[in-house]
């Protein structure tokens, strides 16, 4: 009788804590099931590319052309990707990973687990998920850009600075949401 009364006591004064822990974990396991299940139609073995990896290829394209003409994609041979050139040259693949949607659940996991407002939620989640996008689409260009005139540095550019680009944005809309938005902070 005594452990079941500890573990109620745990729970009631963790409660903010397991609160925030199911409804992320909800969300998360939900609608990467669900974007799993969208990744499904497409036929890896036919070198096929979902709609949303292509969305954000074109986009990088046409961002990349507002400042020189000379940007395009083409379906890869070998493998599910989109080459993108720049300046007529092979500088980067768009791959799934690259449409930055697992960042998107990622990030609205988070705001729903902090929500306290169904419409406010919302609405922050929406445009949370369209400026991670667009600054996806920014990246990926910046890279492209930065790939053509430094080679050399792929490894550093790819792994680390752009990915910490994106991450720290999501991070900072959290923040801001937390501080800001969620009703979870008082103010004095």
């Amino acid at each position: 009788m005594l452990k079941i009364h500890s573990l109620k006591n745990i729970f009631s004064q963790y409660k903010p804590f397991f609160v925030f822990l199911s409804k992320f974990l909800l969300f998360y396991v939900v609608f990467t099931f669900i974007y799993k299940v969208y990744l499904n139609h497409y036929d890896v073995a036919k070198n096929e590319v979902d709609f949303f990896t292509e969305v954000v290829a074109k986009q990088t394209v046409y961002l990349l052309n507002l400042f020189a003409d000379t940007s395009h994609t083409f379906p890869h041979e070998f493998e599910s990707s989109i080459k993108l050139f720049y300046n007529h040259k092979y500088v980067a693949r768009v791959v799934e990973g690259c449409n930055a949607i697992s960042v998107m659940i990622l990030f609205a996991a988070f705001v729903f687990s902090f929500s306290t407002q169904w419409k406010k939620t919302s609405l922050y989640i929406g445009l949370g998920i369209l400026l991670i996008h667009i600054l996806n689409v920014v990246r990926i260009a910046l890279l492209c850009y930065a790939l053509y005139y430094y080679p050399d540095y792929e490894k550093i550019l790819h792994g680390s600075i752009f990915p910490l680009f994106i991450y720290g944005v999501v991070f900072l809309l959290w923040i801001l949401w937390i501080t800001k938005f969620s009703g979870y902070v008082k103010k004095n």
